[in-house]
């Protein structure tokens, strides 16, 4: 094996310099380490802003988020690459703005995963989400509560599902109806 690895020098320089150079594609590409990594959001549901909307009560503390907004629709998360679980509530604040909540979201950690809103049905395709959205941003946790604006002037009506979406592998991680 000596006197092979000393009469091909260069081949084997060559060949241990690819095996680096795909371990640090496979790193940057797949990013496997996300596998290990939680990341867990607690925000609370949106709240209507200090310049505007309803008053402050007579305290002078914000009325509960419940009474500054009302849910125009939701549904449950389910799996598609990855298993998925928690619920999407589309929220209608009394200021005028409108949100994508999260609630109790468990899904895998990945790669540039995004938040869509989708005008395709919830379905168990895993690459049915791909077109026909509106990007609302990276997912900012693979856990927990959070929310994601919603841009003014969109037709909710039109949109179906929301959707936890790797783009790097234009794959879903999960959907969940919006009715």
């Amino acid at each position: 094996m000596r006197e092979f690895m000393n009469a091909h020098r260069r081949f084997v320089w060559a060949v241990a310099a690819f095996v680096v150079l795909a371990g640090v594609f496979v790193v940057v590409w797949f990013q496997p380490h996300k596998l290990f990594i939680e990341e867990t959001v607690d925000e609370a549901p949106p709240t209507l802003r200090s310049d505007g909307g309803e008053p402050n009560s007579s305290d002078g503390q914000r009325s509960p988020a419940s009474k500054e907004s009302s849910v125009l629709a939701e549904g449950a998360f389910q799996g598609l690459e990855h298993p998925t679980s928690g619920t999407a509530q589309l929220l209608d604040l009394a200021d005028g703005r409108r949100f994508l909540r999260l609630e109790n979201l468990d899904t895998s950690n990945g790669p540039d995963l995004r938040v869509y809103l989708s005008e395709i049905p919830a379905s168990d395709d895993w690459y049915a989400y791909g077109e026909r959205f509106i990007d609302l941003g990276p997912l900012k946790g693979n856990r927990g509560d959070q929310n994601y604006e919603v841009p003014a002037g969109t037709d909710l009506s039109a949109y179906q599902s929301a959707v936890i979406w790797c783009r790097r592998f234009t794959v879903g991680f999960g959907v969940a109806p919006l009715t």
